[in-house]
């Protein structure tokens, strides 16, 4: 909202800058967006009076004037402007004047005939006003006077960004009670005398929807001459605010709304049709408003019509064929409250948004209307003359918003500023906002203004005290916290140390929602129940995710369409498995996902570009794994899951306890998903991995170690992880080493059958082991080999 520095301190006029009081409003939250000059900067232009003016004879476009500017002697000046005419008052730069720009005047001759000054126009002096010529001053403006003074053009515009609960600072009243507040100093309003009626002029006002238009008051007003002209000071406060002059009735309700933020609007009430009813439109029946636009009013909008058809938008925008115009010679004056809910929407729908929408549907004062329609009464009668008719009401008391009533206590408002304010400041406060206050054991009853429809909770007091008290006035106080050292576990494993292993390897971390699309968790998940939510974003982020396999998969191919060719992201976050027997009916479980596509490495001359395969996967998972210091607890296990290759899937196991599947993505997602190309996944439930076994320290043994290797022929079905533990199992604590180190199928080996080439590592901590030790233990796992696996050494 727009004002005038000026106008506003007619209201109430503290003795402080107009820096400080911009900061003022600032502090208060109102935030302040420019404060502007109401003219540009000159000086030497005074007022004066054309007292003749004739023809230039060498220029048909010139005329030769001669001024009075209350001197001993008239001024001839050269002046092109078509409204220059005698009698006409105007505003004369006299030689020497600095105009905008730093243009000066002196003295000069124009096709022969001399001109000492200049007939300024409002361009000229650098005022936002359009027209067509020179200054048109009022004819009771005094001769000589200065310009800037008579204009008060040492004026700023003062622009206010305010909030949407702040309706009630979109008028004068408002802002000037809010400044009167801050500054401790009264508020001195506008007065006039009240207007009695003078004729008997009735009006039939019907109000059908009352829940949404509580209070509606019409007044005839007659005979008025709406030829007169607009004074001069009401254009001038119109314009600091933004609002063009248009007619002195359309410049009055204007002003009224400008002045006490409540619109209102004028009908000529010869173009009526009967009486008013506010009602709900049809949805058929056609407006053509104001501005010429015709539109279909749809029907859960309120609109005002006569006995034959809708003549207005309801708090929005007036009807054209009802419109004041420069015949008209009667008008009805409204004044209405329409609910905020009965508005809100309706005008940015039909694309229309208006000073009147942008005040109602945010909230205006219930109790106003009655002074509005006073104060626009009086001033039409002052501006157009008329006779006025009373005042006709259409209300419903118990429709109409009641003052809330909210209980403050001391502790809650302590509590949450962090700093104790004295209790007659805090009464002290509410009371200069206009509320009323009962004070009773640390607590406050406070009863709100009518105009405060932000007012509701206890909360909304404490912030008007706070505001009001100084947000800078609260000092800064620094937390005090005693200093003890953290309860940290040496087994635990630091999800930072999880995530800089995942960065070294070459991945990025992915951060993608919780929630999904339904569809294709479906796809990844057929037939699992998922938790879905209530009020989604969309359709497509509807369902809590089962698995991080869908936002990374997502991701993947997202980043694929974007011609990346190589993918390799990893994530932690939260899954949420629905479970009857969890708390909330869900289960939320930490976890960690990771995905790689396209090519193994980056492209390098010598390196060779293959594609990533199940292997690559597994050993970065591996590497994550090796955190723990427990690699033996965890092992994989071909096993199946609907969303991966079949064959080309594991369960991860830790201490034979599945936490996890890791696989290729099977073909069927490829498309849904927009892959391109094989993407392997894994995914293990987090707090199986980060809790590490602590190693512990032994002696170096000081005697030399054996080694022994073995192929073994086993069928081609016979893990060789089973393998692997088995010899462990059996060479306890003299194998220090176990190392698989060749796979091998083919010539030499039986169709059905592989060979398996280990290497055992034998070292006992006490002494030298002969060979009769290495060959006993050796045929302990050869012949444990034969037992549980039918294994035999390879020829």
């Amino acid at each position: 909202m727009k004002f005038s520095e000026s106008w506003l301190r007619e209201w109430v006029n503290p003795s402080v800058s107009r820096d400080e009081l911009s900061h003022q409003i600032t502090m208060a939250g109102l935030e302040v967006d420019g404060v502007d000059p109401v003219a540009a900067d000159f000086s030497g232009v005074i007022i004066g009076e054309v007292v003749e003016c004739g023809q230039h004879p060498d220029a048909d476009k010139l005329r030769v004037t001669k001024i009075n500017v209350g001197g001993d002697e008239l001024i001839d000046i050269v002046c092109g402007a078509p409204n220059c005419r005698l009698g006409l008052k105007v505003a004369v730069a006299m030689v020497g004047a600095v105009l905008p720009g730093d243009f000066k005047i002196k003295k000069a001759k124009l096709r022969g005939q001399p001109s000492m000054g200049m007939l300024c126009s409002y361009s000229e002096l650098g005022i936002d006003i359009e027209s067509d010529g020179i200054i048109e001053l009022p004819q009771d403006a005094p001769l000589g006077v200065n310009v800037r003074e008579f204009l008060q053009l040492d004026d700023a515009i003062i622009d206010v960004d305010l909030t949407a609960n702040r309706a009630d600072c979109l008028g004068m009243v408002g802002l000037a009670r809010e400044v009167g507040v801050l500054n401790r100093q009264a508020v001195t309003e506008p007065t006039w005398q009240a207007v009695n009626a003078t004729i008997d002029a009735p009006f039939s006002i019907n109000v059908v929807a009352p829940d949404l238009c509580p209070r509606y008051l019409g007044r005839v007003v007659k005979n008025i001459n709406v030829k007169a002209a607009t004074p001069l000071w009401m254009q001038e406060k119109l314009r600091r605010s933004g609002i063009r002059s248009i007619d002195p009735i359309v410049d009055i309700t204007n002003y009224v709304l400008i002045e006490f933020g409540q619109p209102m609007h004028a009908f000529d009430l010869n173009t009526l049709n009967g009486g008013i009813t506010v009602r709900l439109a049809d949805g058929i029946e056609k407006l053509t408003l104001l501005d010429g636009n015709e539109i279909t009013v749809p029907n859960d909008t309120l609109v005002i019509a006569d006995d034959k058809q809708a003549v207005a938008l309801a708090g929005v925008f007036g009807g054209e064929s009802t419109g004041v115009n420069d015949n008209t010679q009667d008008i009805l004056l409204e004044c209405a409250f329409f609910a905020p809910l009965a508005i809100m929407g309706k005008s940015r729908r039909l694309g229309l948004h208006t000073d009147a929408s942008h005040r109602f549907e945010r909230g205006v004062d219930p109790e106003l209307q009655h002074k509005v329609m006073d104060r626009a009464t009086r001033l039409v009668l002052d501006i157009c003359g008329g006779e006025a008719g009373q005042v006709i009401e259409a209300v419903s008391a118990e429709h109409l918003p009641k003052a809330a009533k909210i209980t403050l206590r001391r502790n809650k408002l302590d509590k949450t500023l962090g700093h104790p304010i004295p209790d007659a400041d805090v009464v002290e406060i509410l009371q200069r906002l206009g509320f009323s206050v009962e004070s009773a054991n640390d607590t406050w009853l406070v009863t709100t203004a009518t105009y405060r429809f932000d007012m509701a909770i206890e909360e909304d007091l404490i912030e008007e005290v706070a505001r009001i008290y100084g947000y800078n006035n609260i000092p800064n106080t620094a937390p005090q916290a005693a200093l003890t050292m953290p309860d940290h576990k040496e087994a635990d494993i630091s999800l930072k140390r999880v995530r800089s292993m995942f960065v070294a390897r070459g991945f990025q971390e992915a951060v993608t929602y919780s929630f999904v699309d339904p569809k294709m968790q479906n796809l990844v998940h057929p037939g699992q129940e998922a938790m879905v939510l209530p009020n989604p974003i969309s359709i497509e982020m509807s369902a809590m995710r089962l698995s991080m396999f869908t936002g990374l998969l997502t991701a993947v191919g997202y980043n694929q369409s974007r011609q990346q060719g190589r993918v390799r992201l990893f994530e932690t976050g939260l899954r949420f498995v629905p479970d009857a027997q969890a708390d909330s009916g869900v289960r939320q479980q930490a976890m960690l996902g990771a995905v790689i596509s396209g090519v193994q490495n980056e492209e390098h001359w010598s390196m060779e570009s293959k594609t990533v395969d199940f292997f690559d996967l597994k050993g970065d998972l591996e590497a994550i794994l090796g955190l723990t210091v427990a690699a033996s607890e965890f092992s994989f296990k071909g096993a199946t899951h609907p969303a991966l290759h079949p064959g080309q899937c594991a369960e991860i196991l830790r201490n034979n306890r599945v936490i996890g599947y890791i696989g290729a993505i099977h073909p069927s997602l490829e498309k849904p998903f927009g892959l391109n190309g094989k993407t392997i996944v894994f995914e293990l439930e987090l707090d199986a991995l980060l809790h590490a076994r602590l190693p512990l320290a032994q002696a170096v043994s000081k005697f030399p170690a054996n080694r022994r290797d073995i192929a073994l022929v086993v069928d081609e079905t016979v893990s060789a992880a089973d393998v692997m533990n088995l010899i462990r199992k059996v060479g306890e604590n003299q194998l220090v080493g176990l190392n698989l180190f060749d796979v091998y199928q083919g010539k030499g080996v039986e169709p059905g059958k592989k060979s398996l080439a280990i290497a055992l590592t034998l070292q006992d901590t006490t002494r030298t082991l002969e060979e009769k030790d290495i060959t006993e233990t050796m045929d302990l796992v050869l012949s444990a080999l034969k037992t549980e696996f039918n294994a035999s050494l390879r020829d």
